[in-house]
Order: C-alpha cells, then structure tokens, then sequence
C-alpha cells in the first residue's frame, strides 16, 4: 500500500489535480482556527494534544475500517492520506516565481520569493550566485520537510506517522511566521527530524558525487548536536558539481543542479521502497 499510494500522490501533485484547500497546510490552518488560539497552546500539554489529535483521529479510522471489504477501504485511507501531505502547490508557485524573476533580470523579487521558500531562516546573499546556491540548498531543504520525511514516514509508519510528522511540521513553521514561542514544539520538530534527515541525506550521497558527500555527510551525521538542515543542506551542496556557466542566469544556475539533484534523490527512495516491497519488507 505504501508503493502504490506514494505513486499515486506523486502523480497528482505534479498534475495538480488536488484543490488548493484540501492540501494539508490548508486544512490544518482550518483546524487551528476552529479549535486553538495562541493562549490555548500556552502549555506543552496543549501543544502535545494539537499535535497528535490529527493523526489521532486518522488512526481511529484506520482501525474502524481494518478488513472492511478486503481492505480497499484501508488502502483508499492510505491514498487519501498520500495525497493531502504531498501536494503543496503554493511553495511550487513561489518557486516558479522565483525562476521567473531570476529570467527576467528582477534580483530584488529574486531575494523576496527566496525568503518566501524556507520561512525559518533569513538568506544572507552577497551575490546572484551566492543566492543560487542558498536556494538550491533551501531546495534540498524543502524536498526533504515535504516530500522525503513524509515518504520515510508514510513507508514506516503508515498515514498515521505521515500526518503527525505534518502536523509538527504545521506547528513549526506557523510557530516562526506568527511569533507564537509556542512550547515543546521545536524539541518536536528536531526530535522527528534527528534520524529521517540523516537517512534521506545519504541519499544525496548515493545520487551526486559520492566522495565529497560522503566526507560532508559523515562529518555532520555522527554529530548529535548537528541540525537536520545543517546535515540536509551541506551534504546536497557537496554532492552536487555546480555549473560554472550557462544559458541559465547566474542566480539560478545552482538552484537547478540542487533540484536536479533533489530529484534523483527521491526516485532512488522510490526505487528503494519499491525493491523493499518486492521482498516484502514493505507492506
């Protein structure tokens, strides 16, 4: 169910065939509003409870339909679930705007559409390359937070993992844009991080140049204090050879050969989940 239900939500998001408002951030943003406020998550017990009450709710579900009508309806919660976290249409958007501005010249709509991708930190770019290469690694940065930590856990934990590893994720990112300081989240956010980054990184290593991914990967990996952005990140810049010259514009050159590198990325995780599900390591 895993395989056939990443495959499936891979092939409606680059379709776009999913409404902007049933995607997951959309959703959540309605379930924040209709149930919490900022003084309601003022302790960690509140935040823990808005945490885990989605994937609460999916897994009630689960168990409801368990072997109702040969598990079709099991594997159509799976589809669902696959479909609502993968498809992220709006930072799709950003990023295209971004490439757009970069074509025509436009450095300054450059740096907003670049501060638009990653909201949790502020990019710092001497140079048009310099931004190239930032947003090339905010790339990496973001194939991994909605896409490959969303697989790993979907493939290990079913959709009940996928959607509390999204609803952390939610809580992180609405945490930084609305200076809520909420508690407990940013442990949460770096505990669920911790491992999924260092084992999706590595598959930056496997698809770019394996020694000098290696060398970065090994360097931050076996550090316990070393971030899952810090790992993420400076493994894809020294996996990835960086075009010197192109037809493409100088702030855009490095962010290309990062999402090129993204990609291959991910379709060695879904070549990987699909060898493990011919074995049937995966279910």
């Amino acid at each position: 169910m895993a395989l056939f239900s990443l495959l499936i939500a891979i092939l409606v998001e680059r379709l776009k065939l999913l409404p902007v408002g049933w995607q997951f951030d959309k959703l959540m943003l309605r379930y924040h509003k209709q149930f919490w406020d900022s003084k309601s998550l003022s302790s960690e017990v509140a935040v823990a409870i808005a945490v885990i009450l989605p994937s609460f709710v999916v897994f009630a579900v689960d168990i409801l339909i368990s072997g109702v009508f040969f598990d079709l309806f099991s594997l159509l919660l799976w589809v669902v679930v696959a479909l609502v976290c993968f498809s992220h249409q709006d930072l799709r958007l950003v990023f295209k705007k971004y490439v757009q501005a970069a074509c025509r010249g436009d450095v300054q709509a450059c740096y907003r559409y670049a501060s638009e991708l990653d909201c949790s930190e502020c990019i710092d770019a001497v140079d048009e390359q310099d931004l190239g290469i930032k947003v090339g690694q905010s790339v990496a940065w973001i194939n991994y937070r909605y896409y490959g930590a969303v697989a790993l856990f979907l493939v290990c934990f079913g959709p009940v993992g996928a959607v509390l590893y999204c609803s952390i994720r939610f809580y992180y990112d609405i945490n930084i844009k609305r200076d809520l300081s909420l508690p407990l989240i940013d442990h949460l956010q770096r505990l669920f991080d911790w491992l999924p980054s260092r084992v999706f990184s590595f598959g930056y290593v496997l698809s770019g140049q394996f020694s000098n991914g290696l060398s970065a990967w090994r360097k931050h990996a076996f550090n316990v204090h070393s971030s899952a952005k810090l790992v993420v990140t400076e493994t894809a810049l020294q996996a990835e050879s960086l075009p010197e010259a192109g037809p493409a514009p100088v702030s855009v050159q490095p962010t290309l050969a990062l999402l090129a590198l993204s990609k291959r990325n991910f379709i060695l995780l879904l070549t990987v989940v699909s060898v493990l599900t011919i074995f049937g390591v995966v279910n």
